[in-house]
């Protein structure tokens, strides 16, 4: 079909809009979280769609660049992307605007765009919605942020059924010591994110030891805490490894009520994050419904290195995942309006009912609006009372 025969409601691939009931519970979710994030003392920003991509791109390495739609600017003639992920877009407001000394808690939620979409299902322009914790290094920050989400799926309707968590340092530290060149540390990355140990065999077979050994042993490092101690008895006691492991350690023992699980060979956004990963899982949906992580370097392009972890999901996947809740029909008003009908309608809108106006010449079709009711006047007072089926 040519663009000159397709119809012209057609949209592009793997874009969808959100119908009234869809967006209405995505809405409702947004509200729910922001709500809870400002309990817990985190501001709300809302950075620019559109940035240019030297800025849109810093810190996020490889991983974003081919996700990035990429257009001239008409009014500067350089090249600007529209955002594929907003956590960089706030790492900039935090380091370059708000400038502050101390700790800064921001939250956000808007639209991004993708230039191919990040799985089978998903959609090109997610709702990303998230919370971003600067200026304190310790695993505290972490320790808080890992709770956060949690607390966001429960919320949400959503708990997660599983949390797996990582460290991107036990493996840098690995390559290090294998000295493996970028390419290569690259085909190695693929093996371990897919857990084919036969070609990662391959892949090091003249590295020496004790790198070797310890780049084999990270498929099989995952399951719940206990593989932190068969951790400690494979890998390296790197400085860099053995600081990794005490806090993998310590946020196991910080957050035993909520389902953590432990994958070392889990190293997602590795070209982005610096210290301890996270990927939340949800029953009904087989990939992570929400992923974070430290992410400490990324401020420095902007001006100030400053210690960093967070998390965010999109909305529209986790709304997929539970059914809305029912909402309460609304009532039709009569057509014409006077001032004692206007007083009324206003009146019920003022204790949350919605109130829609018959205007005339659409008898018959209250039901496309959502009314299940009608306010008629009987005598001096007004009655709300129940539609009655034809």
């Amino acid at each position: 079909m040519s663009d000159r025969t397709a119809p012209r409601w057609l949209l592009p691939e793997a874009i969808e809009d959100l119908l009234p009931a869809e967006a209405a519970h995505v809405e409702r979710l947004r509200r729910r979280l922001l709500d809870e994030y400002s309990r817990h003392g985190y501001e709300l920003v809302a950075p620019p769609l559109l940035e240019y991509v030297e800025s849109l791109l810093t810190g996020s390495g490889r991983d974003m660049d081919m996700r990035t739609f990429k257009l001239v600017d008409q009014l500067s003639g350089r090249t600007v992307g529209v955002r594929a992920d907003i956590t960089p877009q706030v790492a900039r407001i935090d380091a370059h605007l708000l400038n502050r000394k101390g700790v800064t808690r921001l939250c956000y939620c808007g639209s991004a765009l993708h230039a191919v979409p990040s799985g089978l299902l998903a959609s090109r322009e997610p709702v990303q919605i998230g919370a971003e914790l600067y200026g304190h290094a310790g695993l505290e920050a972490d320790i808080e942020i890992v709770r956060l989400l949690a607390r966001s799926l429960e919320l949400c309707a959503v708990p997660a059924i599983r949390i797996d968590v990582g460290h991107v340092a036990i493996f840098r530290a690995l390559a290090s010591a294998a000295a493996l060149s970028s390419d290569r540390e690259q085909a190695v990355f693929a093996a371990l994110q897919a857990k084919d140990s036969p070609a990662l065999r391959d892949l090091v077979i003249d590295v020496a030891e004790p790198a070797r050994a310890g780049l084999l042993a990270l498929p099989e490092l995952y399951g719940p805490a206990a593989v932190l101690d068969r951790a400690v008895a494979l890998l390296p006691t790197f400085s860099e490894i053995t600081q990794a492991l005490g806090e993998l350690r310590r946020l196991a023992a910080a957050a035993v009520t909520l389902p953590l699980s432990f994958d070392l060979a889990d190293l997602r956004g590795y070209h982005y994050h610096s210290g301890v990963v996270f990927a939340a899982y949800a029953a009904g949906n087989p990939g992570a419904v929400a992923l974070g992580g430290r992410y400490d370097k990324v401020g420095q392009a902007f001006g100030r290195g400053r210690a960093a972890t967070g998390f965010s999901m999109d909305l529209r996947e986790v709304a997929q995942l539970v059914s809305p809740q029912a909402s309460r029909g609304a009532i039709l008003a009569p057509w014409p309006e006077d001032d004692a009908l206007h007083a009324e309608t206003e009146r019920l809108r003022g204790q949350g009912e919605t109130v829609v106006a018959a205007l005339p010449g659409h008898e018959g079709t209250w039901h496309e609006a959502g009314c299940d009711r009608m306010l008629v006047r009987r005598g001096e007072q007004w009655i709300i009372e129940a539609f009655k089926e034809d």
